[in-house]
């Protein structure tokens, strides 16, 4: 080959070598904050996810999910709950469901979409592409978002190993049935506030709840006055406890900041259900 051709070939090679734009390889899953789409149905909803810098795809490692107050947001939620230094520190992934216009449809109220489709999608999104343990799933919610873990308990029954609700409760119409209640095990803690305006409601709720389940009481080997504690035992080896905090009101407990603060109680809800959570194990 000629000289000046030779010349000619390499230009035109480091030419297009240049004006080719090589896409990156996908590196996958990665630890960070990411907002994250799930088709339910035919609708796209949306959630927040925190995965810990420590976690690793090649281990299943826990999830919580975590449903925020009316009207609220997820990133409301990420805030008030400080969820993510938690799960930094014990490797536990955390998504945050965003509500239909800043709401969930759980009993009372609100709206029409399928709130408990959407939860079960992102538990099996999480498992599927986030290596998350299946058999250590759970579910907090405050307020509106409370309601709708009650909800997912007993209509996704089998999805969740625990849940945690905050202000939230077992009412309404759809719970009158006596059938209506989880048909395989699930651990259940509820913090109500004892100035609470919804405590009565939320409290013969928890009452019905360990009925329908022939829960029993059980012995409390740390009783705490100002937390008021209820531990139970039921016959398909679930728990069904509760706290009544003194002085509390409709608040997430122990949170410093956000619409749902309160400040006025030793009870901290984020480590009350973070320690319930990780006390689940797998059977």
């Amino acid at each position: 080959m000629k000289r000046g051709l030779v010349g000619f070939v390499v230009l035109l090679l480091a030419a297009c070598s240049t004006n080719t734009p090589v896409d990156p390889p996908d590196p996958g899953p990665q630890p960070g904050n990411h907002r994250i789409k799930v088709t339910v149905g035919d609708t796209e909803r949306e959630y927040l996810l925190h995965v810990p810098e420590r976690w690793k795809p090649t281990s299943a490692a826990p999830a919580v999910i975590a449903l925020h107050y009316r009207p609220g947001s997820a990133q409301a939620m990420q805030k008030l709950t400080g969820f993510d230094a938690r799960a930094d520190r014990d490797t536990i992934l955390v998504a945050y469901p965003e509500g239909v216009g800043g709401q969930f449809n759980a009993f009372g109220c609100c709206g029409m979409q399928d709130d408990v489709a959407f939860v079960k999608a992102v538990a099996a999104q999480l498992v599927a592409d986030w290596k998350a343990d299946s058999r250590r799933l759970f579910l907090a919610g405050v307020s509106n978002g409370g309601d709708l873990a009650f909800r997912a308990a007993v209509e996704a029954s089998g999805t969740f190993a625990a849940i945690g609700v905050v202000s939230g409760g077992f009412y309404g119409t759809r719970t009158e049935a006596a059938d209506y209640k989880p048909a395989s095990r699930v651990d259940v803690i509820t913090l109500i506030g004892a100035a609470d305006p919804q405590a009565e409601t939320f409290r013969q709720g928890i009452t019905a709840w360990r009925e329908r389940l022939g829960c029993t009481p059980a012995a409390d080997p740390k009783p705490d006055e100002q937390s008021g504690k209820t531990l139970t035992r039921c016959p398909d080896g679930s728990r069904a406890d509760s706290y009544v905090v003194k002085n509390g009101g409709h608040a997430w407990f122990g949170a410093t900041t956000g619409e749902l603060a309160d400040t006025k109680t030793t009870t901290n809800a984020s480590d009350v259900l973070w320690t319930f959570f990780k006390e689940r194990t797998p059977q």
